[in-house]
C-alpha cells in the first residue's frame, strides 16, 4: 500500500461504504452490561449482551462463568441435600472454568479448589469475617491517624476508644 492509499483510507468512509469496526469498538460501553445481574439489565444492555454473545464468544463465556458462580454463591444450604447440590454445582463450575482456558478463571478455580472446604462451610453456616476485617481496618486507620503520637499508650487508648461502643460527650462551648 502506498502512502497516498494509506491517506485515502483514513477518516470517514465514503457514502455507501461500510465503516470498519474493531473488536474494541464493538464492546465499547459493555462494562455495565457485563457487570450487572441479568434481571436488572435494561433493554439496551440486553441488546449489547446479545451482540457480545455473537461477536465475542470468549468474553461471553467469561460472563456466563461469572454468572454461574454468582448463582452458586447465592444458593442456600439449609440441609444436606442442598449442600450436596451446591457441591455438585461447584464441581461442574470447576470443570467448566478449567476447560474454558480463560486464564483468570483457571486461576480462580484453582483458588476455589484450594479453599473448597472453607467455601462449603461458609455456604453451610452463612458466616463471614467481614466484622473482623472492618475492625482491622478501623485499627489501621487509627494507627495512621496516631502518627506523631509520642506515647504508645495514647495510640492504644485511641484505638480502644474507636473500636468500642463508648460515646464520649464532649463539652459544649457556648458563645458568651
Amino acid at each position: 500500500m502506498t502512502v497516498a492509499e494509506k491517506k485515502r483510507s483514513r477518516g470517514r468512509p465514503k457514502k455507501g461504504e461500510e465503516k470498519k469496526t474493531s473488536a474494541a469498538q464493538q464492546i465499547k460501553g459493555a462494562k455495565y452490561s457485563l457487570g450487572k445481574v441479568p434481571e436488572n439489565l435494561t433493554e439496551n444492555q440486553k441488546v449489547k449482551l446479545e451482540m457480545i454473545s455473537k461477536s465475542q464468544p470468549e468474553l461471553y463465556r467469561a460472563y456466563m462463568l461469572k454468572e454461574k458462580l454468582r448463582l452458586i454463591f447465592h444458593m442456600k444450604a439449609e440441609n444436606k441435600e442442598q449442600l450436596e447440590e451446591i457441591k455438585t454445582e461447584l464441581d461442574s463450575w470447576h470443570g467448566w472454568a478449567w476447560r474454558s482456558r480463560i486464564k483468570p478463571f483457571v486461576e480462580l478455580q484453582k483458588k476455589i479448589r484450594r479453599h473448597y472446604d472453607a467455601i462449603l462451610a461458609t455456604m453451610k453456616y452463612r458466616l463471614s469475617n467481614a466484622r473482623i476485617e472492618a475492625t482491622n481496618n478501623k485499627i489501621k486507620l487509627s494507627i495512621r491517624m496516631a502518627y506523631g503520637f509520642r506515647n504508645m499508650d495514647n495510640m492504644l487508648a485511641m484505638i480502644m476508644l474507636r473500636c468500642s461502643n463508648i460515646e464520649v460527650a464532649l463539652p459544649r462551648l457556648y458563645a458568651a
